[in-house]
This record gives structure tokens, sequence and C-alpha cells, in this order.
């Protein structure tokens, strides 16, 4: 069976290349090799975080550096005082209940009417789990999600300038559409929970920042990153696995039946066919050498490398025949995540997948029950800020 044969795979940009496995393209270095793309997000102290607009980002207006952004012992300290609240067993212990209660309520109603517009019901329930993890619980939660999904529209980027390729009336309205749902969702959601988290600390990650001494400032960055990070794409997530499992049957009946870890590993392959992000960018700080197969490159200092996502998943020789086919459970190589780079890899690896898998097989296990059927087909387009997909109008009609 042909590559092109198997493939399942929904969210497929035009005329993206898929060949060269390390290559410098346009003034970028593009790895589309899983195993070179390890070796450089590895590469510890030698790159630094070149995506989401990092480079833009002004250093010296916070007390302490964005966990998205920041680089070397400081990440490493953030990151390992954080991944407390993220890590499976708490997960699975402490919100897992919380995930349940949530999607029963929003499900019943959703299904009132027998219809659910399943993007819109994931936003709404992604935004209230992580919301609870966060601590960012003062405001009703569509208002929220509204906020929150304004951020994004952003108009085009060109990573390979320095400018972006952003007229300065692009910039204009890139600040524009940013700051004021960021200064909305600062007055609305972020500073009554810090001034509630002052008084009357709780296990969030806000009574954790407060207590580490960030500013209402520090604050709002982490609390825009675990929105964006852990809401808006998880919402993405949700209805592309549960497009993926509407129209598969077997796999629907598969997951139905199975147990947690059984539908886990669907997930994990499901969102290594169709990861969210679909580049990590990094600057090259020091030269870093990278191997695939006999072929060694040596990339320069100061050069911006593009990591390729859906074609190193996609990376036959990392993840076997037929990458672009649904085989939960495959064989892969020792140290290659199921997921594939799909969370990232090395010290920015995204420390909320416990809680996005955990998330979504919660929702998903729930829905099926209803019988649901799909009615309309979601239209695909892609975020400039994060390049990954955005689903729209999947209509479902329940029959329970």
């Amino acid at each position: 069976m042909s590559e092109a044969d198997a493939s399942v795979r929904r969210a497929v940009v035009a005329d993206e290349a898929d060949v060269s496995r390390v290559v410098k393209e346009g003034g970028i270095w593009r790895i589309r090799s899983l195993s070179a793309a390890r070796q450089l997000l590895r590469a510890r102290g030698q790159t630094t975080q070149a995506g989401f607009t990092a480079e833009s980002i002004p250093k010296g207006h916070f007390r302490h550096h964005p966990i998205l952004i920041s680089d070397g012992p400081l990440h490493d300290e953030q990151r390992r005082k954080v991944g407390r609240f993220f890590a499976p067993e708490v997960v699975s212990q402490q919100y897992l209940g919380a995930m349940e209660e949530c999607a029963d309520r929003l499900l019943a109603e959703a299904t009132a009417s027998g219809r659910v517009q399943l993007d819109e019901l994931a936003l709404h329930y992604a935004v209230e789990v992580t919301a609870g993890v966060v601590g960012l619980t003062h405001a009703p939660v569509p208002a929220m999600s509204r906020r929150l999904v304004r951020f994004f529209n952003q108009p085009p980027l060109d990573r390979s300038r320095p400018d972006l390729g952003r007229t300065p009336r692009q910039w204009a309205q890139a600040a524009w559409n940013g700051l004021v749902p960021i200064a909305a969702f600062y007055v609305a959601d972020v500073r009554p929970a810090i001034r509630a988290r002052r008084r009357q600390p709780a296990g969030d990650v806000i009574s954790h920042l407060i207590e580490q001494g960030y500013s209402n400032a520090d604050i709002l960055v982490e609390c825009v990153t675990y929105g964006t990070a852990g809401m808006v794409t998880t919402r993405e997530f949700i209805a592309m696995a549960g497009w993926h499992l509407l129209t598969n049957p077997a796999l629907a009946q598969r997951y139905q039946v199975a147990g947690t870890q059984e539908r886990l590993a669907i997930l994990h392959e499901l969102i290594r066919l169709e990861p969210v992000v679909g580049h990590l960018y990094r600057r090259t700080q020091d030269e870093v050498s990278v191997r695939d197969g006999d072929q060694e490159w040596t990339i320069p200092a100061g050069e911006l490398v593009d990591v390729c996502v859906r074609q190193a998943n996609a990376d036959p020789e990392a993840v076997g025949p037929d990458p672009l086919a649904a085989c939960p459970g495959r064989e892969l190589p020792t140290g290659v995540n199921p997921t594939g780079l799909s969370f990232g890899d090395g010290s920015h690896r995204c420390p909320g997948q416990p809680l996005a898998m955990y998330e979504t097989d919660v929702l998903l296990t729930r829905l099926l029950r209803l019988r649901p059927r799909l009615l309309s087909e979601p239209t695909i387009t892609w975020d400039h800020l994060i390049e990954g997909y955005q689903l729209r109008g999947i209509e479902v009609v329940t029959t329970r």
C-alpha cells in the first residue's frame, strides 16, 4: 500500500514540502527527520526559543521571563516547579472528577436540542478544565473563551524576515488584535483571580506563581501561555480526534470498548497524525550538529531552524511503514514518543500532554455513548501564530 493510499491525515497544507530531510531553504534550516529534530530540540544551551514570535517580545519588562520563551537554568527551574500540576498521576487523581462533571454538564446542555457543535463544545470544555488548574475561576467560561479566541486573530507573518514580513499597518493590527483581548483578559479574568489567591491561596498555578514572587504582569503572561497552549490548542485536537472517530466506525467501536490505556494510545496516534502545532522554531546560539542516518549537518550559530512537525511525525524511519495510517500501539524505536513531536521535545516539551489527553478522552468517551452522527464536515483554516489547524463547523446529532 502506498503512503498516499494509507493516509488518513485531514490537516494537510497545500504544497507543503515533505522531501529533503535536513536542508536550508530560503534562509531557514528545515528539519523533517524525526531523529534529527530530536537532536536539535535536545541541544541544551545551544538553541533558544524562536517560535510564537518569541524573538519579538521585549525582555526587559518582566521580573520573571515567561516560561514559553525562557531558556537555560531559569527555564529548567520554572519547568520543574510547575510540572507538578501536570504530572499524569496528579491529573488522574486530582482533576479527573472535575473533567467528568464538566463533560457531563456541558454535554447535557448541548444535547438538549439533539445537536452538538463539537468545536464550540470543545472550546468551552477545554477552557473550563484548564482554567480550574490555573486558577482562572472568576468569570463565565463563554466570555473568557471569546477573549482567548480573539487573541489569535493575527495578520500573517514570515519568520525568515527580521520584521516577520509585516508592514507597519500589519504590526499595528497585530498589536491591536493582541493587546485589546489581553487587556480584557487581565481585567475580567486574571486580576480577580490574583486578588482572590493573594487573600486565600489554593492549589493552582496562580497561587504557585504568587508564592514565587511573580508580579501581576508576569502572571498575566503565564496565564496567556496556559490559555493559548492549554485551552485553545486542546480545543482543536478534541475537534480533530472527534472528527476521526465520527468518520471511522471501526476505530470508534474499538475506542468505546477499550480500557483507558488503549483509548489513550488511540489518541496518541491521532495527535501524531494531526499535530496541532505544525512547526517548532529555534535559534542556534552555537554550532549544532545533527545526524540522519549516515549524513551529518552542522548548523552554524545564529541560524533559524524550523522543525517541521507534520513531516517529522510521518517519518517512516522513525514511526515505521504506513506513517500516515492510524495504527494505535504501533512499534516505535526506543525513545520515540507515541505522539511524535506533537508536544515538542527537549527542554521546551509541553508539560500539558497528560492533561490534554485525559481531557480529550473524558469528553469523547461520553460523546460516543450518545451514538452521535456527523451532520456537517468541518472547514479547515490555518492559524499564523502557531502554524496549526483550526476546525470549525463540526455539527453532530445525538440519538440517545
